[in-house]
Parts: structure tokens; sequence; C-alpha cells
């Protein structure tokens, strides 16, 4: 059943348990993701990232996460990452997704706050939940194409400050929070050092559910420490992504001169993803 990010994190919540958010750029992701939850009997955010536009498009890639998630046997939240055109969240709100992520983060403070608010004025008369980042999650080191703006930044200049956080929250009116507290985008080369006393901190001033983004690569002990810290949402993409890849390529190795078919491939990353779902699910769950 579509439901929107509060109704999903206030359980979260009630339960003291963390909410795996899974981007799906494809099918096979989508089917992943809800046939792992629905396995578990547990909620769940199927999301698109509007980086992914150039893989997948919203107009092609939304209505099948909206038709899932209206057939799913669980609760399922339809959420936009990480979009920063204000007319690209506007157009999947009109679409059915449950929820929208404004990225303002790389913006000026004041610029980010009034673009949000806007966004939850529009939002929540639409019953759309809104979440905002602040503070910059960065990619890692090997992660990918550096940023030459991240470059400049420190760990410690990116981190979320919680005053700030409080002010942020209470001036836009956001239904949650993503914050920076030592994760990062992709693939890690070394373990992270995450920051639970900032999201302690955090936590103690700001009423709505925090949100972790970079959750890839964390082991199951920091992903436990950071939810007992008031983390609710947990984004998980890389290393699933990583996972259905991986499979295909053990396939191949194990079958030398057997001719693959598309078909093979996908339902063989499928199969994969799904386990790695259903693995991070069970850490989030506690």
């Amino acid at each position: 059943m579509r439901v929107n990010l509060s109704k999903i994190l206030a359980d979260a919540n009630h339960k003291g348990c963390g909410i795996g958010a899974f981007n799906t750029p494809n099918l096979e992701s989508v089917q992943a993701v809800i046939a792992a939850a629905e396995t578990l009997n547990q909620p769940v955010i199927i999301m698109h990232a509007q980086i992914h536009e150039s893989l997948v498009p919203l107009e092609v890639i939304g209505p099948v996460m909206i038709r899932f998630a209206d057939q799913a046997k669980v609760n399922v939240c339809v959420h936009l990452d990480h979009g920063e055109d204000l007319g690209y969240l506007l157009h999947a709100m009109k679409m059915g997704f449950t929820s929208v992520m404004y990225d303002g983060s790389r913006l000026p403070y004041e610029e980010n706050l009034a673009n949000t608010r806007e966004i939850v004025r529009v939002a929540h008369y639409l019953g759309v939940s809104v979440e905002a980042e602040l503070g910059r999650v960065l990619r890692p080191e090997g992660g990918g194409v550096p940023d030459p703006e991240e470059e400049a930044l420190t760990p410690e200049a990116c981190y979320t400050d919680p005053a700030m956080a409080n002010a942020f929250v209470a001036a836009t009116g956001v239904d949650a929070l993503a914050i920076a507290f030592g994760t990062a985008h992709g693939v890690y080369e070394a373990e992270p050092c995450l920051d639970f006393d900032r999201i302690a901190a955090i936590h103690e001033l700001v009423e709505v559910p925090l949100v972790m983004h970079g959750g890839s690569g964390v082991c199951a002990a920091d992903f436990r420490k950071a939810i007992a810290s008031g983390i609710s949402k947990i984004n998980y993409f890389t290393y699933m992504s990583l996972a259905g890849g991986q499979a295909v390529k053990a396939y191949s190795d194990q079958n030398p001169g057997r001719d693959l078919r598309f078909d093979e491939i996908a339902e063989i990353a499928r199969v994969a993803m799904q386990a790695d779902v259903e693995r991070a699910m069970k850490v989030f769950r506690g």
C-alpha cells in the first residue's frame, strides 16, 4: 500500500528501528526491493533520484514504482531523492509520489531555507511529505568523478550543526531532515568514522525524523548505533547495485563460453539484489 514518508517513519520511531530507502532505477530493482519487504513483512521506501534521470526518466520509472507500491502487501513510500529542480519535484508530486526530498545543501543557508519552505507549503497541501538536507554528504575518495567544490571542504566543515538544524526545521516545517555526520555517497575506500554524538545532539533538539545518506558500506554495528542515536531513514543503493552486478559476473565466470540472454542476466541480478536488501533491512530492524 502506498503511504507517505511521515506514516512510515512514525511507525519506525514507535518501534525503535530504522527504515531502508532504496533507489530503484529499473524494473528489476523495484521488484527486488518490494519482494524483500514483503518477505520480511517490513515497510519500505523506494526512491528515484533526479541524478538517475539519464538512466531512466521519471516519466518511465515513476508509474512503475507507483503501481508496485499500490499492489504491495506492506506499506511503501514512493520517494523522490535529491531533487534540486522545484518544477521536477512538483511533477513527481502530481504523478503520485508520496514524498520528495529537496536537496538545497549546496546553496547558501538562507536560499536553501526559502526554497525548502516553499516546497513544504505546496507538498503539504497535496498530502506529500518533504525531506530536506542540511550539511554536505560528500563522495568518498575514489568514489567517482571528483567535485572541485567538494575537494576544498573538510569533513568538519560539512557536518550538520545541531542548533542550525533546529532553526531550519522550525522555519521550514519539513517532515524529515538528512544530516551530515561522516557518511559519504558511493563506495568507501576505508571504513567511515561516524560522529554519533552529533546525531544524538541533533536528535535531542529536532523533533522530526533524521535521515542517513550514503548508507552503503557502513558496518552493521554502526548502522545500529546510528539508529539508536536518532537515525530513522537509511538511504542505501550502491552496494545493492553492486550485488546484482557481482552475481552476474560470478555466474558468467562459472559458465565460461555460455551465451547469457538478457532475461537471464536481469533475473540473476534481481535475485542477488533482493538478498542484499533483505540483509540490510534485517540490520536496520535491529
